[in-house]
């Protein structure tokens, strides 16, 4: 976890059946196949009704169509605190446990973790029945281990196996230490226990109603979970306790989005981007819902934003060239969708991009081996299957292109 003691980037890839202008059967949204690394890709809505002159419209009008196109790394959720400071355990009663609590914090707080751990430790030997002792020491172990923080990133962690009994222990401790319930239900989480998190971060929440980070990390569990109603109620609740959070608004952003309420979503990625205008996920997670809203148009200049900020990340690349694809400028698309997959040849969403693309520009042959490229990143993906019947359709009806 971060140096700030959260999940930096817990990522709930969202099957977005339910938002507004959620692609059509043979599209499915991005399936949670992978974590990816805690920035994850999950496929926002695809607009359901193109503006004129989109790749779609085109298709209407006569050219081959094939698919409407699947984006990557939409927007996704963070339990970073990037505007909140380092997550503290002494309580300032001046013990010499708590003040070893306290080096502990200092540590933490200026990224020696290894140090904060020692201390931590420490504190615990002289309170054994403190359960901030444990909760620190575990929290700077995990920072120390540099473990995944994504939701699901590491179901078989050493460091996080070992923390959840330790952490167990301190809520057996003091079952009304909101840390504990927080701290372990954050544990679970990057294990892929959604259930079991959620109940120990509703606790955590009950006893720390005003606490932003509990508020935070209970949203991001019923979002995983799909409860997106509850989701939107606590994320809403932490964006108001720290409005100067950018992370908690791109979360509020992401839970607003997948409830299908676009416009809302769009205003709370537009102030996290406000906040951290550096953040290149948060330029991409606006550009992302600013395709949901069917704007393509105005989606190009952050995910342009994006690109320029991280441009190794194939994901943001492929999401320009979707925004592009849209806008019916299938050759500037085409170059991006390769562009992506040189950066990373495993983007199966982008090479099913790249093979409509090259089918609605009457490029067929080379359509269907894009295809195939994506069928070999993921033989299961039934959207490589839908894309193929209907070039086998074009083929057999001996379309021409336009």
């Amino acid at each position: 976890m971060s140096s700030c003691g959260s999940i930096r980037r817990l990522a709930v890839l969202l099957a977005l059946a339910g938002c507004a202008g959620a692609p059509a059967a043979r599209q499915p949204a991005e399936a949670p196949a992978r974590s990816a690394s805690l920035d994850p890709p999950a496929s926002p809505p695809v607009p359901a009704a193109p503006p004129a002159g989109s790749a779609s419209a085109a298709s209407a009008a006569g050219a081959p169509a094939i698919g409407s196109g699947v984006p990557l790394d939409a927007p996704s959720t963070s339990e970073a605190a990037a505007a909140s400071p380092p997550p503290r355990v002494a309580r300032g009663t001046g013990t010499p446990a708590d003040r070893k609590l306290e080096e502990g914090d200092a540590a933490y707080a200026g990224g020696d973790f290894a140090a904060a751990e020692k201390a931590y430790r420490a504190a615990a030997l002289l309170d054994r029945k403190d359960p901030a002792a444990i909760v620190g020491a575990q929290r700077a172990a995990i920072a120390r281990a540099g473990v995944s923080s994504d939701y699901n990133g590491a179901p078989g962690d050493r460091t996080l196996l070992a923390a959840v009994p330790e952490l167990k222990r301190a809520v057996k401790l003091d079952p009304g230490h909101a840390p504990a319930h927080l701290e372990l239900g954050r544990a679970l989480l990057v294990l892929g226990r959604a259930e079991a998190a959620l109940s120990e971060l509703a606790r955590a929440a009950e006893l720390a109603p005003s606490d932003a980070e509990a508020r935070s990390a209970l949203g991001v569990a019923h979002l995983a979970l799909g409860n997106l109603q509850d989701a939107v109620r606590e994320l809403t609740r932490s964006a108001e306790l720290a409005p100067g959070d950018a992370e908690r608004q791109a979360n509020l952003g992401t839970a607003l989005l997948a409830a299908g309420k676009t416009a809302d979503a769009i205003r709370a990625y537009e102030r996290a981007a406000k906040l951290a205008p550096a953040d290149a996920r948060l330029q991409n997670d606006l550009g992302t819902a600013l395709l949901a809203a069917n704007d393509p148009a105005r989606a190009v200049p952050y995910l342009e934003a994006a690109v320029a900020r991280d441009p190794t990340r194939a994901t943001y690349r492929s999401n320009l060239g979707y925004a592009h694809h849209l806008r019916g400028d299938l050759p500037r698309a085409t170059a991006l969708y390769r562009e992506a997959l040189r950066l990373d040849d495993k983007l199966g969403s982008a090479w099913i991009n790249l093979g409509n693309a090259l089918a609605q520009s009457g490029q067929l042959k080379d359509a269907r081996a894009a295809y195939e490229k994506a069928r070999a990143v993921d033989p299961t993906d039934p959207r490589v299957k839908a894309v193929m019947d209907e070039l086998d359709a074009i083929e057999r009806r001996g379309a021409a292109p336009r």
